[in-house]
């Protein structure tokens, strides 16, 4: 056995690489060059340069869907702006927080707490009173003068936290009398600032951008840029960018996933022993990720999203197109069987736009006049996984 594994081992090493700097392609690396947005990346850097003059900044709210761009450009441009504070010993500083992250910003408290220990106050992670993780806070960021641009990515995650939490962060400055803080936050939730309470909606977004999805072109241009460097020369065969453009233009423009698309297709071809990517790797690459994203989902997802989901899938096959009416109907019933309390249908709702967002879903909204509004549900799992992801979830919640 370890003289199979060693043969394998060498085998792969012998056989050379497609890739000549695979982490080009990750989604954590921030390229040089940004393309297709030139107009959004100087509106960003427009709202917030004030900073550079100890001014503080417009409040600034990004939307848009998953892989648009938005975290990357202020990234990019918030990077560029240390960088110029520190030449010109300009009083600036750069906080981002991912409020996806567990046990960062699941609570109020474990996000105060977090934002206090960026400035080098040690909190510990539960046992103090809010009112006091406020206190300390502020005394760290009011200690000496200066401006603070805090960068919350998926701010919509925060709504788990309560209310609360982005009231008073829109209200820090009326604490502090030495530094001045702005908030940058970034959802890919088109439907978040609607559910807000309207004095924190009015401060969150003094400035609102909006990031359209890319389309075929745009995202092979972008695979362009990345694939010059990412690649050994002459290792992807025609067509493979235009394919692997087209299956992420097709989804909802989203230029994460195309390179996600594009590296795992590598991976594939390297597996296999191949010296060149080809058009097939990039099917069997997205057969994989969508069997892969989809099946973690079903597991690891919490049992309310879980049953969410199921319901779906009970539905789905039995007509074209679901509301949002008949979903909840069936979760409520299904959470009486397991004995589960269910969620608000607002909740419930919120979970269907992350399903939509993960890409297992497409919703539109419909308007009903006077009775509101609802969304038509079409699912876009393959109908050969569906019956393995609702066996997965059948196991899951029973034993749960």
């Amino acid at each position: 056995m370890v003289q199979n594994i060693n043969s394998l081992f060498e085998n792969f090493l012998n056989s050379g690489s497609v890739f000549a700097h695979k982490k080009i392609l990750q989604m954590n690396h921030v390229p040089e060059t940004i393309v297709h947005r030139d107009e959004l990346t100087e509106a960003v850097a427009s709202i917030l340069a004030p900073a550079l003059r100890t001014d503080r900044p417009s409040n600034l709210f990004i939307y848009g869907k998953t892989g648009t761009g938005k975290t990357l450009i202020v990234k990019r441009v918030t990077e560029s702006m240390v960088g110029f504070s520190e030449k010109n010993n300009i009083p600036l500083r750069v906080i981002y927080v991912n409020c996806k992250l567990k046990k960062v910003a699941d609570t109020e408290y474990r996000l105060i707490a977090q934002l206090a220990r960026e400035f080098g106050k040690v909190i510990p992670s539960t046992g103090l009173p809010t009112d006091q993780v406020y206190s300390i806070f502020y005394e760290v960021l009011d200690s000496h003068e200066q401006t603070i641009i805090l960068v919350l990515d998926e701010i919509d995650q925060l709504k788990r936290a309560g209310d609360n939490i982005l009231y008073n962060l829109t209200r820090i400055n009326s604490e502090l009398k030495r530094a001045q803080i702005s908030i940058v936050g970034i959802s890919n939730d088109l439907t978040f600032a609607d559910h807000l309470d309207a004095r924190v909606k009015s401060s969150l977004s003094e400035e609102e951008l909006l990031f359209p999805p890319y389309n075929a072109i745009q995202i092979k241009g972008i695979l362009q840029e990345r694939a010059k460097r990412a690649f050994r020369e002459d290792a992807l065969k025609e067509g493979v960018l235009e394919k692997c453009a087209a299956y992420a233009a097709g989804g909802h423009g989203d230029a994460r996933r195309a390179l996600e698309l594009l590296r795992v297709a590598g991976e594939l071809a390297e597996r296999k022993g191949c010296r060149y990517v080809e058009i097939k790797h990039i099917d069997e690459a997205e057969e994989k990720i969508d069997r892969d994203k989809i099946f973690d989902i079903a597991l690891h997802q919490p049992r309310q999203v879980q049953l969410v989901l199921y319901a779906i899938l009970e539905l789905a096959p039995k007509r074209t197109i679901v509301v949002t009416g008949e979903i909840y109907s069936l979760y409520e019933k299904l959470c009486k069987q397991i004995k589960l309390r269910p969620l608000t249908q607002r909740r419930v709702s919120d979970i269907i736009g992350e399903l939509d967002m993960l890409g297992i879903i497409q919703t539109k909204l419909i308007s009903k006049g006077r009775y509101g509004r609802t969304r038509n549900i079409t699912i876009t799992i393959p109908s050969t996984s569906m019956i393995k992801i609702r066996e997965v979830l059948t196991k899951s919640l029973a034993h749960g």
